[in-house]
Order: C-alpha cells, then sequence, then structure tokens
C-alpha cells in the first residue's frame, strides 16, 4: 500500500472554483472566482496532489472548463487528477498531452467499461474510476441518475485492468461535512486489489485521524472539500499527522 494521500479538491462550474452539496447544482457554493489561485494556495499550504472535478463537464458528457484546467496546470507543479466529462479514448488522450497525471472515469465507467480497459492498458497508473454511489448504487450523469449495480460489482469489473485508484463517493454525505463513510469504503476496499481513496463528507481533523488508523489501512487516501473551504480542516495539522503517520510506517 502507498502512503496515503490528502486530496483537496476544486470542483469547477462555470470557470469558478465552488463545492456543492450532495451533488445537487443548485446548492453551489462559490468559494473562489480563480481556480488557479485556489490551486496555487493548496500547493504553497504543502499539498501534494490536486483533485479537479469538471462539474459542468460531467453534465455535458464532455469537458466544459478546459481552460480553468488548463490554467492550473500552467500554474502548478503538483500533480492532478481530473474527472467529469470523460467519455472517451479521445478526452483521455487529449487530458494526459495537457499535462493531468490522472484522468478519471466515472458514468462511463457504468455505461462502458471497455473503455476504462482500453484507456488503462493504453496509460497504465494514469487512469481512475469514480464510482459515486447513492444507498450503494451507483449513480451516473453528474449524479442525475442511479443505476442498478452496487459499487463492488463495477469495481470488480476492473480488477486486473490496471485501474490506478478506485475514487468512492457516498453522496448523502456529500458536501454536508457528517464526516467520510469509512465503513463502507473499507469494505469495498477490503474487496478489490484496486487502491481506494474516500471522498464525500470529510469534515474534520477527527476523519483523518481515522483514516490512519489500522481498520483503514487499505485506503489510499481521502478528498476534501468544504471543510477545507470554510476553516473546519487546518491543512497543517492534517499533512503533519499523515506526515508523522508515514514516518512511523
Amino acid at each position: 500500500m502507498e502512503a496515503v494521500i490528502l486530496f483537496p479538491a476544486i470542483d469547477l462550474k462555470n470557470g469558478q472554483c465552488v463545492r456543492l452539496e450532495q451533488g445537487d447544482m443548485a446548492r453551489a457554493t462559490v468559494f473562489n472566482l480563480d481556480p488557479a489561485a485556489q490551486a496555487q494556495s493548496f500547493a504553497a499550504q504543502g499539498f501534494e496532489y490536486l483533485h479537479v472535478v469538471d462539474l459542468d463537464g460531467a453534465f455535458a458528457g464532455k469537458p466544459v472548463n478546459a481552460q480553468a484546467v488548463e490554467a492550473m496546470l500552467k500554474t502548478i507543479k503538483m500533480p492532478v487528477q481530473l474527472g467529469g466529462g470523460i467519455r472517451d479514448l479521445a478526452t483521455v488522450e487529449t487530458w494526459l498531452a495537457k499535462g493531468v497525471t490522472r484522468v478519471i472515469i466515472g458514468t462511463a465507467a457504468v455505461r462502458d467499461p471497455e473503455l476504462v480497459k482500453s484507456a488503462a492498458k493504453k496509460f497504465p497508473g494514469r487512469v481512475a474510476v469514480g464510482l459515486d454511489a447513492r444507498d450503494g448504487k451507483v449513480a451516473v450523469e453528474g449524479w442525475a441518475e442511479t443505476s442498478t449495480v452496487t459499487v463492488l460489482e463495477i469495481a470488480q469489473r476492473f480488477e486486473d485492468a490496471g485501474v490506478a485508484a478506485i475514487i468512492f463517493t457516498d453522496i448523502a454525505r456529500d458536501g454536508l461535512l457528517k464526516g467520510l463513510n469509512l465503513d463502507a469504503t473499507i469494505a469495498l476496499a477490503e474487496n478489490i486489489s484496486i487502491p481506494v481513496i474516500a471522498s464525500g463528507g470529510l469534515a474534520s481533523i477527527e476523519d483523518v485521524k481515522a483514516m490512519l488508523m489500522p481498520p483503514a489501512k487499505k485506503l489510499a487516501g481521502a478528498i476534501a472539500g468544504r471543510a477545507l473551504y470554510d476553516g473546519r480542516l487546518d491543512p497543517a495539522a492534517a499533512l503533519t499527522l499523515i506526515r508523522n503517520a508515514r514516518a512511523a510506517a
């Protein structure tokens, strides 16, 4: 298992940095008009890996906030993982060529598993799968639709595909600061060999501590959004905890 990573999140809507509640575009709070400046701020705070989602792209099925993403890639040196509207191999190739370290395939992973397999084979270690669950079932199209398959069923399809990570989001908690759903995330991690990243609801330093405890040892990290923007999570304290845990490992 690689060292645990805390990913700060930048969600893009209309070229701005926002946070949604439970994936609802009508419940968006704008936190920064300049995503590149926000990315720079996260880099300065010492984060190692940035998580970016093109929200408009997730609904449109194609990249919409490309300009904002490109501005971020020019501004920071830290690796970026990007999701939202990545539904074909050409889009995967375009983003990786532009400097994105890892692309996240969500809706297409449910609808077109072969895309994930061919992309992961062509770009080993650079394709992640985003699985967003509502009551254990996978939601697609920017969470507007819920499918009939479970997260585990989809994740298992990619067991030997060379996928870098599964990013598991509990929609019920996303943006509400209720705490990560570690039980469901750990259960998923224990049933597949692909590294799992927890997402949705990270609320405080307690979530970071829980993520570093032995039961969560199979997790590859977690994504922090609203808690960082509204000051509930102190980046320095969180990153120090993670560094100390790595040193002790």
